[in-house]
């Protein structure tokens, strides 16, 4: 629901400021007095094409803000998600546009930057045109199966259909996958399971490389470890033995120098008996210390060919992933891979033959539902037909006939939404030929037609979008003038109706009304609105009833009309 309209600088209109309440609200004025100045401006804020002639003259820029409050459920807000736009389903929806006089505009939602694009979808979301020279929304045929569907209230058919067809779609996408799969060629499958030798052959582990660089770091610090054992004990070899001679040499030279004479006591002996006790420790040590460094070498656990081992798997472990384009950590899956892809391919005339019987069955079943859905909407189309056939007399259109096609697609172009062409369809004339609306019906006609296909359809489907009609009363008068206000009354039980009207009988089924008017001369030339009062409503009436000259035969008139 638009529940604000905010204009500077528009044409004709320097400052307004506008709340609109539900229901129907009639804009009356004389011709010229710039109605159609505000439906431009709701236009501008909600993506029409801008045009620089819009600015008001000595303006630098016009700006339009239109405030809305969507229902929680409208799909506007999804639109907004989709385009990344900030918002709160339960504040207003605030759409805003300026234009300089040099024909640059800018275009903001919620403040934030846009692109006017986004501001037309948001727009189409939010209100239709229905006028003598646009119709938007209802000459779109893409519209008119959401709108068949809605009224037929077939959501569970075509959800049904919506269902099957991503199933069929699923079906398909497997039997496309397994017969690429199949055409693979021969040289791919050759060098696949020349690969797979490969890794079979080298049997890698999870984990394996880690543990063998790992076992190499060990192995050759135990490598290391055992060249110095065996420099020890080249050092010890003939240590003993050249110990041993300088301690029985030391001993000699003792003894002879005792008897040479020489005292116990006398330096020399004393000196040899220290260097020959000396000898005797280093002898016994030397030989302790030997023994300990065979015994290590004999206890250490290492075997050269070990390391060997370990560095000639990493590398062929690290040969193989690099011609495989991985890491070795990969290769026992790639190995898994390869071995799946051989058994697929091996297996593969069987799937496929299953996959496609699947593929038939989801096809048949969507076929089914389809079939289904657009049964449903043959008749769904023939009571909408009746419903609007109804409506068409009473708006002095009872020449014309209305039809809904719905004619079948090529399976090639059938969706998720069925496999149904749907337009609606006017003849204007007897013995005419059917065509699409906007083709077929003029001006006048193509907004009254599309007051009662809306009259039909009200009521049904989800939140209705604000509706304008601009003049859907040019040209009729009397019994036809009330039979559109009865109708444009009945929109506005369930949606928001603007109406720009020359009919009394139009204006007196409002539930607001405003006068617009022109007011100053020359630049000071402005445009202004009036919300009317009652009193003022019911002046207004009898003016578009009697014309300059309004008589109290006219006022009562206008207090019938509204009091009908």
């Amino acid at each position: 629901m638009l529940i604000g309209l905010w204009i500077r600088d528009v044409v004709l209109i320097e400052a307004l400021d506008l709340s609109i309440g539900p229901g129907l609200t009639a804009l009356t004025g004389e011709t010229g007095a710039g109605k159609s100045i505000i439906l431009d401006a709701l236009g501008l804020a909600t993506g029409a094409r801008a045009d620089a002639g819009l600015v008001r003259r000595g303006s630098q820029q016009a700006l339009v803000s239109a405030v809305f409050a969507p229902a929680p459920q409208h799909p506007v807000w999804d639109l907004l998600e989709d385009k990344g736009l900030s918002y709160a389903r339960d504040e207003d929806l605030v759409l805003r546009r300026t234009l300089g006089a040099d024909g640059r505009s800018r275009a903001f939602v919620n403040d934030q930057a846009t692109g006017v694009g986004v501001l037309r979808e948001l727009g189409e979301a939010l209100l239709e045109v229905h006028g003598q020279h646009e119709t938007v929304g209802l000459l779109d045929a893409r519209t008119h199966r959401g709108l068949l569907d809605a009224y037929g209230a077939l959501a569970g058919e075509l959800s049904a259909t919506q269902d099957a067809w991503r199933a069929w779609t699923a079906a398909r996408a497997r039997v496309e996958d397994l017969q690429r799969d199949a055409a693979r060629s021969e040289a791919e499958t050759e060098e696949m399971t020349l690969r797979l030798a490969e890794l079979d052959r080298l049997d890698p582990q999870d984990g394996e490389e880690t543990e063998l660089a790992e076992a190499r770091a060990v192995l050759g610090a135990a490598e290391k470890a055992l060249a110095d054992i065996a420099q020890a004990q080249g050092a010890f070899e003939g240590l003993s033995g050249k110990l041993a001679g300088a301690l029985r040499a030391v001993d000699r030279a003792r003894e002879r120098a005792l008897n040479a004479g020489a005292g116990e006591d006398g330096t020399a002996v004393r000196r040899l008996s220290e260097a020959s006790a000396a000898l005797d420790r280093a002898l016994v040590e030397a030989q302790e210390a030997e023994a300990a460094v065979e015994a290590c070498a004999e206890a250490f656990d290492f075997e050269p060919s070990r390391l060997e081992k370990a560095e000639e798997r990493l590398f062929d472990l690290r040969g193989l992933a690099r011609k495989l384009n991985v890491t070795v950590t990969d290769l026992p899956a790639v190995r898994r891979q390869f071995a799946e892809r051989l058994r697929a391919a091996e297996t593969s005339g069987d799937t496929l033959i299953a996959a496609e019987k699947a593929q038939a069955e989801a096809r048949e079943a969507y076929l089914a539902a389809a079939a289904a859905l657009s049964a449903a909407r043959r008749a769904a189309g023939e009571r909408l037909s009746a419903a609007v056939m109804a409506e068409l007399g009473p708006l002095k259109l009872d020449k014309a006939r209305f039809r809904v096609v719905v004619e079948p697609l090529d399976e090639a172009r059938a969706g998720a939404a069925g496999a149904d062409r749907l337009a609606f369809e006017v003849a204007t004339n007897p013995g005419a030929p059917f065509g699409e609306l906007g083709a077929i019906a003029s001006g006048g006609e193509l907004a009254r037609f599309a007051l009662a296909l809306k009259a039909a359809l009200a009521g049904r489907g989800g939140p209705q979008p604000l509706m304008i009609f601009d003049e859907v009363d040019q040209g009729v008068g009397g019994a036809v003038a009330d039979a559109v206000g009865l109708r444009l009354k009945g929109l506005a039980q369930d949606a928001q109706v603007l109406v720009v009207t020359h009919s009394p009988q139009v204006a007196a089924r409002a539930e607001a009304h405003w006068r617009i008017a022109k007011a100053g001369e020359g630049d000071r030339l402005r445009t202004t609105v009036e919300v009317l009062s009652p009193a003022d409503r019911e002046e207004e009436i009898a003016r578009m009833l009697a014309g300059a000259e309004i008589t109290d035969a006219a006022r009562a008139a206008a207090r019938a009309l509204i009091g009908a």
